[in-house]
């Protein structure tokens, strides 16, 4: 195709319970809440945005929290892991970080000169904090829960589970996607210039049975485009080439097309433009309960839907959603 993606947009994910979901990344994580807004398909729940100060496309991860959702199962056909990119000298200081908000963690690991520590969010979600030896050139929020030195930077990566890369690997080339490095049964591939959130990595296991999307799982994985008109355009190369792709979506803060590789996970192509201050300045994000235009008739029977939450004063100061 004519068309290559620059790195990873956003994550999305299925979670529990709001309030923990959101304790969870604001406090533990130290990220930011960029965006309080509602599952366009089911307004009565949330869509709750995660990241650096502006929600830079890179640093995003996303929730869909519906208190009581039963637990998901991971497995192949889905992203297994999602991993962020945190300064080489800070994974010590996560490592005790996280042991002491009682987070079980594993141990730390080097894996292509990458040191790695894995864990899980209160859902189960598989997580990760790499640090890259070339560093990360992106900047942390330097006003959250996690000191700035140590903070994440963005996404560095996302492991999909399959049966067989080949397939998989054809339409990674299609994106843009440039085969790296095997370790074993695991393959890097890589978006433009590479380095920390424009990798994938695909693991192969023929023996794993088929995840289950449910709390504690991936939903989909988004790849950057720059604007609407490069979108249209890979979107109609997408289809040339035999993919099952929607129509273009309207997400208030980026426009979206979703279609599944064949090893099953679901991808999205999502814009740069317009961004998370599209209604709301860059001081206020994630306060207040946003809506896109045609859900605001209907605000306060949403609003009487959604759980209250009870966001960090440090986060947001003052806020509730």
């Amino acid at each position: 195709m004519s068309i290559a993606t620059s790195g990873l947009h956003h994550v999305t994910a299925i979670a529990g319970d709001p309030q923990r979901n959101a304790d969870f990344y604001l406090r533990t994580l130290g990220l930011r809440l960029v965006k309080t807004t509602v599952n366009f398909d089911d307004p009565g729940t949330y869509h709750l945005y995660y990241g650096d100060e502006a929600g830079r496309p890179g640093s995003l991860m996303t929730f869909f929290p519906w208190k009581g959702a039963p637990s998901g199962r991971h497995g192949t056909g889905q992203a297994t892991t999602t991993s962020f990119s945190v300064p080489e000298a800070s994974i010590g200081w996560w490592k005790q970080h996280l042991a002491a908000q009682g987070v079980e963690v594993g141990q730390v690991h080097n894996r292509d000169g990458e040191d790695v520590l894995t864990f899980r969010d209160p859902d189960g979600l598989g997580l990760a904090l790499v640090a890259h030896p070339q560093g990360d050139p992106r900047a942390p929020w330097d006003d959250g829960l996690v000191p700035a030195e140590h903070g994440i930077r963005g996404l560095h990566s996302v492991t999909l589970s399959v049966t067989d890369e080949a397939a998989t690997a054809a339409m990674f080339d299609g994106l843009g996607l440039s085969f790296a490095a095997q370790d074993g049964n695991r393959f890097r591939f890589t978006a433009g210039e590479g380095g920390p959130g424009a990798f994938v990595d695909v693991l192969v296991t023929p023996d794993v049975p088929q995840g289950l999307v449910a709390a504690g799982a991936v939903h989909h994985v988004a790849w950057r485009a720059p604007d609407e008109a490069t979108q249209a355009t890979w979107r109609e190369e997408l289809l040339g080439s035999g993919v099952d792709v929607t129509s273009i979506l309207d997400r208030q803060y980026f426009r979206s097309i979703y279609f599944r590789e064949p090893g099953g996970t679901l991808l999205e192509i999502a814009t740069d433009e317009p961004g998370f201050t599209a209604d709301e300045p860059l001081l206020e994000l994630g306060r207040a309960l946003k809506l896109p235009p045609w859900l605001e008739p209907k605000r306060d029977e949403i609003d009487r839907m959604l759980p209250k939450l009870n966001l960090p004063a440090e986060n947001n100061p003052g806020a509730t959603a």
